[in-house]
């Protein structure tokens, strides 16, 4: 099991970067950056690349809809290439608030478009002539929707590595469904070890069955915040987890179209998830919190004595998590970081 942590992409990405060589040091083998509607990830990743020497660099997650499929290539390969090889391409559909929202673009389509994202982009590392005749994608430009004078080129610059490897965010039936069948690694959120199965797993088996013999098993990144404490400590590390839960499953989309409630719901947690809902979009935001339950907030935490962590650390393993993520908060971060490299 290997050891990933996501920077925070709201600060100073110099202070990033300083955290970044910190976290290598301590054992942290992948580090992720987002792209929300922040600074862009590339540039922060690029300036990482220069700062680390061992990590593996990675965008957790570039969205399908903000670039075309070709300079997504074209960015991984450049990524990869200043990190000598050690760039992971996070992709995902994002939701139709950020993308219709922030970037003008129709949020239609985000299965075709990210099989077909991902088709062009290995055809792109291995330096083919770019050729594609797609539902979303027809690469060159038919004569019809242009000028006529669309060439089918190829990447000038010769990658590190004709395979980057392609990490998908993805929650929904078929989106997971897509996931075990075309990527090398999967990042959902809210994963509940206990409960993983019973929400994925006919989804990750029936993708899996149609999946390459050319690809390496799917590599699973979850986990959550840990910390080596005491029992007050660790209930006030869970209680930490109620923002951001509430956050997303009350307001990270509209009724009826929020991904993140429908995985709450797909938990057993209807009434707590339609709640917090109704009373985040109200504005009542702390309420929202209080009702995140509690089971929830202990499964995807790592709090408490050595043991209990150790025990949480072994559920993840056991529902198949290969890269175990990790924000280690209070006291010495980096102590703690070194504590569970080792246990791993």
């Amino acid at each position: 099991m290997k050891l990933a942590m996501a920077l925070n992409y709201t600060g100073d990405p110099r202070k990033a970067a300083q955290d970044a060589a910190d976290l290598e040091s301590a054992g942290i083998d992948m580090i992720w950056v987002a792209e929300l509607y922040s600074f862009d990830a590339v540039s922060i990743l690029g300036y990482l690349a220069a700062q680390t020497s061992r990590a593996e660099l990675a965008s957790g997650i570039f969205p399908i809809y903000s670039r075309t499929p070709t300079l997504t290539a074209m960015t991984a390969a450049g990524l990869d290439a200043v990190s000598e090889g050690r760039f992971i391409l996070g992709l995902g559909a994002s939701g139709p608030q950020v993308i219709e929202g922030w970037h003008g673009v129709p949020y239609d389509k985000p299965l075709t478009r990210t099989r077909e994202v991902i088709d062009i982009c290995r055809q792109v590392w291995t330096r083919e002539r770019v050729t594609y005749d797609g539902d979303v994608y027809q690469l060159p430009l038919p004569k019809d929707q242009g000028t006529g004078l669309g060439k089918a080129l190829k990447l000038v610059n010769h990658p590190v590595r004709d395979r980057i490897p392609v990490y998908l965010a993805s929650l929904g039936h078929k989106n997971v469904a897509l996931t075990a069948e075309i990527a090398d690694g999967w990042l959902p959120v809210f994963f509940h070890p206990e409960k993983a199965d019973d929400v994925w797993g006919a989804d990750l088996r029936a993708g899996g069955a149609k999946r390459s013999s050319d690809l390496d098993p799917l590599e699973v990144v979850a986990g959550g915040a840990v910390a080596i404490c005491d029992a007050d400590t660790a209930t006030m590390v869970r209680d930490g987890g109620r923002f951001m839960t509430a956050l997303y499953v009350g307001g990270m989309g509209a009724k009826g179209k929020n991904f993140y409630n429908d995985v709450f719901c797909r938990y057993g947690y209807e009434a707590e998830a339609e709640q917090i809902q109704d009373l985040y979009l109200s504005g009542k935001k702390k309420e929202a919190e209080a009702l995140v339950p509690d089971e929830f907030l202990a499964a995807t935490t790592l709090a408490g004595d050595e043991g209990a962590v150790k025990e949480r650390i072994e559920a993840f393993r056991e529902a198949g998590v290969a890269r175990l993520n990790v924000q280690a908060v209070g006291g010495d971060r980096l102590r703690v970081i070194e504590k569970i490299r080792e246990w791993v």
